[in-house]
């Protein structure tokens, strides 16, 4: 398996990377829990909420990141990303961009 497809949602905070938030680090943390949440009961799609809430360019395209391969995103988003199955979805990791929720396309 060399590529998959995966969709995430991204919650920036001031101290990650590129940053355009003003959000502290605990009150995207609390963010990302909150979407995470609704996700998993299917108050919303994932779909909806990252188009909604993702702080990734990703989030006009309801969060679609496409194919990628190994060593194209960084470790932590890439580790978490391979070892889902399809349709499946994430529990927020924290990468240096921010926090994440990933669901695994194809």
């Amino acid at each position: 398996m060399d590529k998959i497809s995966a969709s995430h949602i991204l919650i920036m905070h001031k101290e990650s990377k590129d940053s355009r938030s003003s959000l502290s680090k605990n009150e995207a943390k609390k963010l990302i829990e909150d979407i995470y949440k609704k996700v998993i009961d299917k108050k919303s799609t994932f779909k909806d909420l990252a188009s909604k809430h993702s702080d990734c360019s990703s989030s006009a395209y309801g969060g679609s990141l496409g194919e990628f391969s190994k060593g194209m995103m960084v470790k932590p988003f890439e580790d978490s990303a391979f070892k889902l199955k399809v349709d499946e979805i994430c529990e927020p990791i924290e990468t240096e961009f921010g926090y994440h929720i990933i669901k695994r396309d194809e």
